[in-house]
């Protein structure tokens, strides 16, 4: 303690400067297995962790064409700075894209980021105070807890099952925190092809979602990277197509198109879009021109749609390279088996641990995402994400068998040592623990 009364930190070895962070620096904390992914990135592994697009789909002369066009034509104006809310044909853009899932929205209401991770920061930025609420689906995106807890927010997690957020579920959280009096900002969802768990929310409950939330005077952020990623039937219509007036929702390109350019955006109720184009000057003046005039050249120029559905079945077959690879080496295990998107979310028996696991599974030359990334309060311990989107469906077999050497071999440990004799997985084992088991 100081003299004038003032907590003190003091720096260490390793940092000097440890005193001077700011509190809600504490919240920036490494992945707990950054280390071993470095590892994993390795030629040798497999890795079935990282959700990367497999852009080599994307045909290379239509990024070059496109990059050429807007050299030689707007050249000056693609390299100077830009407006804060992003250039007004990509935004147009953006509009013709959003419709494909049901949204009507203003160019005016559009704000484009440095990928959507940018935009969630920014509403994050807008919205939360330390101490305040976010809802969340039990597990949820990495990322998205990663920026929450930066601004010194407390996750909270809601129920799911293979239909999506439960609504009795959301009701009954609302209840609780309320009763504590404790003060919710806003709901954090992935609707579509949900990342890590790879459900999908129900048209049936989407309405009912947003009418507790509109009654609760809780604000919805849909996050929707993955909506036009479909395999068989379409997703449903998105949220904000619902309701104009109480949803932020979050697009992105990377997905679509390719992650490197790093061009998402926002639409927003108009109070808010005002607020997020500042926040966005003060952040970073303004996004890259040169990527949006980039990607807007793109949609002007080739058949996107079809280069979506190119995505479509490529990521289509490697899911389904998966699911047969699970069933022939992991029989034992259950798992989602997605419509659309990157990832399959796997349930292990209890005595299991993925975290604990995966050093093990990284000598075997695999790696994946352990369940406990994927929640604030320590859970899913005895699940994991397995990603299909960029290796071959080759490799994915060779990935999902040498997965199975690890998990057979840790169950015959815990047989031989332990006693447990054979090891079934709970018969109503819950979502929040591990996604439905809808398949196997």
């Amino acid at each position: 303690m100081t003299s004038d009364g003032v907590p003190q930190r003091t720096g260490n070895n390793l940092d000097p400067w440890y005193a001077n962070y700011a509190e809600r620096a504490a919240g920036l904390a490494a992945s707990e297995v950054r280390a071993l992914f470095a590892v994993a990135s390795r030629p040798e592994v497999v890795s079935l962790a990282g959700g990367m697009p497999f852009v080599s789909a994307l045909p290379q002369e239509l990024i070059v064409s496109s990059m050429e066009r807007v050299m030689r034509e707007q050249g000056p104006v693609a390299l100077q700075y830009g407006s804060g809310q992003g250039i007004p044909a990509l935004r147009e853009h953006i509009l013709d894209v959003m419709a494909l899932e049901g949204i009507r929205g203003s160019v005016d209401n559009v704000v484009t980021a440095t990928g959507s991770q940018q935009a969630l920061d920014l509403v994050a930025k807008l919205f939360i105070d330390p101490g305040d609420v976010i809802l969340a689906e039990a597990p949820s995106y990495v990322g998205a807890m990663g920026v929450f807890r930066s601004y010194q927010a407390t996750v909270v997690h809601v129920a799911m099952d293979e239909h999506g957020l439960i609504p009795e579920a959301l009701r009954e959280t609302i209840a609780h925190l309320r009763g504590q009096g404790r003060r919710i900002k806003f709901l954090y969802t992935i609707p579509n092809f949900h990342n890590p768990a790879g459900v999908t929310l129900s048209a049936e409950r989407r309405p009912e979602i947003l009418e507790i939330c509109r009654s609760n005077e809780i604000l919805v952020l849909e996050d929707n990277p993955y909506g036009l990623l479909h395999f068989d039937e379409p997703a449903p219509n998105a949220l904000r197509s619902l309701d104009e007036d109480g949803v932020i929702y979050l697009g992105s390109f990377s997905k679509t198109l390719a992650p490197g350019f790093r061009v998402g955006w926002a639409l927003a109720p108009h109070a808010i879009r005002e607020k997020l184009i500042l926040a966005a000057e003060s952040a970073i003046l303004s996004p890259s021109s040169f990527s949006q005039f980039v990607v807007s050249e793109y949609l002007s120029t080739t058949d996107w749609r079809a280069q979506i559905d190119t995505f479509r079945g490529v990521y289509r077959e490697r899911k389904d390279a998966m699911i047969e690879a699970l069933g022939e080496y992991l029989p034992q295990l259950s798992w989602t088996n997605p419509n659309g998107g990157f990832y399959v979310w796997v349930t292990m028996p209890d005595v299991l641990d993925s975290k604990q696991m995966l050093p093990r599974a990284v000598r075997e030359l695999v790696a994946y995402t352990p369940g406990t990334a994927f929640f604030a309060d320590g859970r899913g311990r005895h699940a994991m994400r397995l990603s299909f989107c960029y290796p071959t469906p080759d490799a994915i077999r060779v990935g999902i068998r040498r997965l199975a050497t690890v998990v057979n071999g840790e169950l015959d440990l815990l047989d031989t040592f332990a006693g447990t004799g054979p090891l079934q997985l709970p018969p109503s084992a819950g979502f929040e623990a591990a996604p439905p088991s809808d398949l196997k």
